[in-house]
C-alpha cells in the first residue's frame, strides 16, 4: 500500500510540470523559444529549428510560420532548412527569425547559434546565386511587416555594376514627417565588408555643372541652385543635394554608411534590425515607408532610390489590403490619386491558375480613373474585345467594386513540394484612383475577396481612409431682433471656426461683436404733504436710450448638414456688453392735491440730463436652435437662429449671412 501511494505521488509530480507547460503556451506574456540546430559536413552547413506549436486564429486559414536566416557572413536565406557553405575558416553567428502567420501570439525567439568552420573543402559558389537583374544594383527585403513593438529585419543588398574598383555611400532615411510619432528604432546595424557608419554633412553647395548639367556636393558654404533641372526618375537619378535635401524633408531620421574597395560584380548585404515603437501608427490600413539611396561611386552623383512601402498590421497575415489614404487633407486631394495595395499567397500545396480579387470600392472614387500601376506575377492587362490563351491581368468595374483577376498563371503554393522561396508564392496588386466629382468628406473603408482557383475566398482586413478635419474659418455678418426691446436695433459681425467642409455633423465654434440701440422708459413718482395739508406731487418720465458694444461666444454647437444645401444646429451662447452707455432724461411735472383734485405747479416741474458710462454688464447665457440654407459645407450661407436667454430679455432671434472658407 505504501508502495501504491508512492507511485501516485511520483506520477502527480511528474505531471504537475507538464500541465503547468501546458497553461504556457496558451498564455502570451510567455515567450515561446524556437531552439537553433545544425549538420555540419565541412564547411557545408544545415540549419534548422524545433518550432513551437501554433495558436491557430479562427476563422484564418492554416497557420504557418516563415524563416528568415542569417549565417554570420554576410549571407542570408528565407528557407525552412537552409544550407549554407562558408567560403571561410572561423566562428559564425547564425540568427534565425521565424514569423508566425494566423498565429495568435508573438513570432518565438531563438537564441543565436555559435558555428566552428575548421575547413573549406567544398568552395562556396557567388555569381551562380545573384538575386539581382540585369543593371539592378539596390535591393530591398524584410522579414516581416511591422507590428507595434516588434522587432523587424531590413536587408540592404547592393552591387557594384562598374568595370572598376569603387567606394560609395548607402543612405537609409526612416520616420516620415507624415507620422506624430517615431514609427521605428535602429536597434543593430551588421556589416560584413568593413563598412562604417558616418554622420550626413550637411549640403549648403554646388560645384560648377558637370557635362550632365547636374549638381555636385561641396563643403563650402554657397547656395544650392540648379540653373537646369531635368525631370528626375524615380529610381535612377543624378542630382544627390536634391535627393537628399528632398529625404530630409521626408524623414526625421537617417543612417549613413560608408563601403570601401568594392570589386566589379561584387554583392554585398547590410542587415538593420528595426524596432517598431509602441507609439508606432495601430492603423492597419497605413503605409509607412523607408528610404534608401545608393551612391556606387563617391566620385559621381549618380545614386539609385528605392522607397520601400510596408503596411502596419496586428497580426502577421500575407493576404492584406492597404492603402496611403489613412489621414488625408480634403483641401488637397481632388486631384490626388489615392493609391491602394492589395497582398495575397498561395498557402496551398500546389499552384494556383487563376485567382480572382474582389475589392470593395467606395462611391466616393471615380472608377474611371482606375489605373494599375504594378503587379506580381506580372503579366499584360486582357484585352476586352476578345478571349486570349496567354497569361493576363482582367480588370471588371461593378457598381460597388472593382474586380482583378489574373487568368492563366502559375503561382506556386507554399507547401508545394521543391519549393524554397517563400516570395515565389506571393502576388500583389497596386492600383490607384481619382476621387469623384462630388465626393463627400467621410470614411470609408474597404476589404478584398482573395479566390484561389475554386476555394472559398479569403477576407482580407479593412483598408480605411479618413480626413484629417481640417480647419475652416468663415466670415459672418447679421441682424438681431430682440422683441422685448423698444426701438432695437443691433448689427453684428464676427467670425466661426469648424472643421473643412464635414460631412454630416460637427462642431463649431463662433465669436462676433455686435453696436446695438434700444429705449427704455421708466415712470415713477414722489409725493410730499404740505404745512397747509394740500400735498404736492411730482410724476417723473424717464427716458434712458441705451448704445452697446456686445461680444457674443458660442464654446461649442452641434451642426449637422443633411445635404450640400441644408444644415441645422443648436449650442450654448454667451452675452457680455462689453462698453453702455446710456443717455438717459428725466423730466418730472409737478402738482399740488387739495381736496383730492390736483393742479399743476410749474414752479416744480423738473429736467435733468446725463450720460451715464458702465463696461462689463449685463452677463446673459442662453441656448438656441438654428437653420441655414446655401452651400452649407463650404461657401456662402443664410441663416436664421432662436435664442433663449436664461435672463430678460429672454428671447432673441438672429438673421445672418456666413461664408465659409
Amino acid at each position: 500500500m505504501r508502495g501504491f501511494l508512492f507511485s501516485i505521488i511520483y506520477v502527480g509530480i511528474l505531471c504537475f510540470p507538464m500541465l503547468g507547460i501546458s497553461q504556457i503556451n496558451t498564455n502570451d506574456t510567455i515567450p515561446r523559444i524556437a531552439p537553433i540546430s545544425y549538420d555540419i559536413d565541412g564547411n557545408r552547413v544545415t540549419f534548422g529549428a524545433e518550432m513551437p506549436l501554433l495558436n491557430q486564429i479562427a476563422g484564418a486559414p492554416k497557420a504557418f510560420y516563415t524563416y528568415y536566416w542569417e549565417f554570420g557572413d554576410g549571407n542570408y536565406s528565407f528557407e525552412k532548412n537552409p544550407t549554407h557553405t562558408y567560403p571561410k575558416s572561423g566562428n559564425y553567428q547564425a540568427k534565425l527569425w521565424a514569423t508566425n502567420n494566423y498565429d495568435n501570439g508573438k513570432p518565438p525567439a531563438s537564441r543565436p547559434k555559435s558555428v566552428s568552420i575548421n575547413n573549406t573543402l567544398e568552395e562556396a559558389s557567388l555569381d551562380s546565386n545573384s538575386i539581382f537583374k540585369e543593371e539592378e544594383d539596390l535591393l530591398i527585403k524584410r522579414n516581416r511587416e511591422p507590428i507595434p513593438d516588434q522587432e523587424m529585419v531590413v536587408i540592404t543588398s547592393y552591387k557594384n555594376t562598374n568595370n572598376y574598383v569603387s567606394n560609395g555611400k548607402l543612405y537609409l532615411f526612416y520616420n516620415d514627417y507624415k507620422f506624430k510619432n517615431d514609427n521605428f528604432t535602429i536597434e543593430d546595424t551588421r556589416m560584413h565588408h568593413g563598412e562604417q557608419i558616418i554622420p550626413l554633412n550637411a549640403i549648403t553647395e554646388t560645384l560648377p555643372e558637370n557635362d550632365d548639367h547636374t549638381l555636385l556636393a561641396s563643403s563650402s558654404h554657397s547656395i544650392l541652385h540648379n540653373k537646369t533641372l531635368f525631370v528626375q526618375d524615380t529610381t535612377k537619378r543624378k542630382n544627390l543635394p536634391l535627393t537628399l535635401e528632398e529625404s530630409k524633408a521626408l524623414y526625421r531620421d537617417y543612417q549613413v554608411i560608408a563601403f570601401n574597395d568594392m570589386q566589379p560584380g561584387e554583392e554585398r548585404n547590410i542587415f538593420r534590425t528595426l524596432k517598431t515603437t509602441p507609439e508606432m501608427i495601430k492603423d492597419t490600413s497605413a503605409i509607412v515607408t523607408l528610404r534608401s539611396v545608393y551612391v556606387p561611386d563617391d566620385s559621381y552623383d549618380n545614386h539609385t532610390v528605392k522607397d520601400t512601402e510596408m503596411e502596419i498590421v496586428t497580426s502577421h497575415d500575407p493576404n492584406k489590403m492597404s492603402s496611403n489614404g489613412w489621414l488625408m487633407n480634403y483641401r488637397l486631394v481632388r486631384f490626388k490619386r489615392l493609391k491602394f495595395k492589395v497582398r495575397f499567397q498561395n498557402n496551398g500545396e500546389g499552384p494556383a491558375n487563376t485567382i480572382r480579387l474582389e475589392s470593395d470600392t467606395p462611391e466616393m472614387f471615380d472608377k474611371s480613373t482606375l489605373r494599375i500601376d504594378s503587379m506580381y506575377p506580372e503579366c499584360p492587362i486582357c484585352p476586352k474585345d476578345r478571349e486570349v490563351n496567354y497569361s493576363c491581368l482582367d480588370t471588371i468595374l461593378k457598381k460597388d467594386k472593382i474586380i482583378f483577376q489574373f487568368n492563366r498563371i502559375y503561382l506556386p503554393g507554399s507547401q508545394q513540394k521543391n519549393v524554397a522561396e517563400i516570395d515565389s508564392t506571393k502576388g500583389f496588386v497596386k492600383y490607384s484612383m481619382k476621387f469623384g466629382k462630388d465626393f463627400h468628406k467621410k470614411k470609408t473603408k474597404s476589404k478584398t475577396a482573395i479566390y484561389f482557383d475554386k476555394n472559398e475566398p479569403i477576407i482580407t482586413n479593412y483598408a480605411t481612409t479618413r480626413f484629417i478635419p481640417g480647419i475652416s474659418i468663415g466670415a459672418k455678418a447679421g441682424y438681431i431682433f430682440v422683441p422685448d426691446l423698444d426701438n432695437q436695433r443691433e448689427y453684428f459681425v464676427g467670425a466661426t471656426l469648424s472643421p473643412f467642409k464635414s460631412y454630416r455633423a460637427y462642431y463649431q465654434a463662433e465669436l462676433f461683436f455686435s453696436t446695438s440701440t434700444h429705449d427704455e422708459v421708466r415712470n415713477f413718482e414722489t409725493r410730499t404733504v404740505n404745512a397747509d395739508g394740500s400735498t404736492s406731487l411730482i410724476q417723473f418720465s424717464e427716458l434712458n436710450q441705451f448704445n452697446n458694444i456686445t461680444v457674443y461666444a458660442v464654446p461649442g454647437s452641434i451642426r449637422y448638414n443633411f445635404n450640400n444645401f441644408f444644415a441645422m444646429g443648436a449650442g450654448v451662447q454667451l452675452k457680455l456688453d462689453m462698453n453702455s452707455v446710456n443717455d438717459q432724461e428725466t423730466t418730472g411735472e409737478a402738482f399740488t392735491i387739495v381736496n383730492g383734485i390736483p393742479t399743476p405747479n410749474p414752479d416744480l416741474n423738473s429736467f435733468t440730463a446725463e450720460e451715464i458710462t458702465d463696461s462689463f454688464l449685463n452677463a446673459q447665457a442662453g441656448v438656441f436652435v438654428g437653420m441655414n440654407l446655401g452651400t452649407v459645407r463650404i461657401g456662402p450661407s443664410l441663416g436664421v437662429r432662436y435664442v433663449y436667454n436664461f435672463d430678460a430679455p429672454n428671447s432673441q432671434i438672429q438673421v445672418y449671412g456666413i461664408w465659409k472658407f
